[in-house]
């Protein structure tokens, strides 16, 4: 819901830090391995209710995730690149609730269970909409720093990071953030499919 009007506003404070990475030693393949390789640090972390450990994995994570990406705009975006960024960053979405499941499983285990059923449903839709609307070479010019279509909704990155942040901070609470933010996450998949099928309709497909 936030992503469109927040990357606009960090957009150039991080193309500041990409001019000063753009050296031929770094790519920005290379930066979304590095920063992957930190968030997968969360997992461990959570398990062992490091929470501060992790959300400084997570926030590290997701400043990779935003080099990455102006990195790659300077040097011009790929298909490659574009397809290893989506697939680690849905990775990464779902190592951090399994982390609060193996943190405390018999307090978390359904919650956080939900909380990965609902991202299946909006990883499904985001994704199938984007194979699709390439093929029509449908764009959306809210989300014009993404490599394929964007499509939006309720629970965005934005959304799903603050999430994560929270339940660092407050993980005792971590039960009824996933419940809420699951729910949310429905409401999100079902809008994208509604829209997406509409918008399908409306270009022949």
């Amino acid at each position: 819901m936030f992503d469109s009007y927040l990357h606009p506003r960090i957009k150039p404070s991080l193309e500041r830090a990409a001019a000063t990475l753009d050296k031929p030693s770094i790519s920005p393949d290379g930066l979304t391995l590095i920063g992957f390789a930190i968030g997968v640090l969360a997992l461990p972390f959570l398990a062992l209710q490091w929470y501060g450990a992790a959300l400084v994995a997570i926030v590290l994570n997701r400043l990779f995730d935003g080099l990455d990406g102006a990195l790659a705009r300077r040097r011009g975006l790929t298909d490659a690149g574009g397809f290893l960024d989506i697939s680690l960053d849905f990775l990464f979405y779902a190592l951090v609730p399994f982390g609060f499941i193996l943190a405390d499983p018999a307090q978390n285990a359904l919650a956080g269970g939900w909380l990965l059923f609902a991202f299946i449903g909006t990883g499904s839709s985001f994704l199938a909409f984007a194979a699709v609307a390439q093929k029509h070479q449908l764009d959306n010019p809210g989300y014009a720093h993404k490599s394929f279509y964007y499509l939006g909704g309720l629970t965005e990155g934005t959304e799903t990071i603050a999430l994560f942040v929270l339940s660092c901070l407050f993980p005792q609470w971590f039960v009824w953030f996933a419940w809420v933010f699951g729910a949310l996450c429905w409401m999100t998949t079902f809008t994208r499919v509604w829209s997406g099928y509409e918008t399908l309709k409306r270009v022949g497909g």
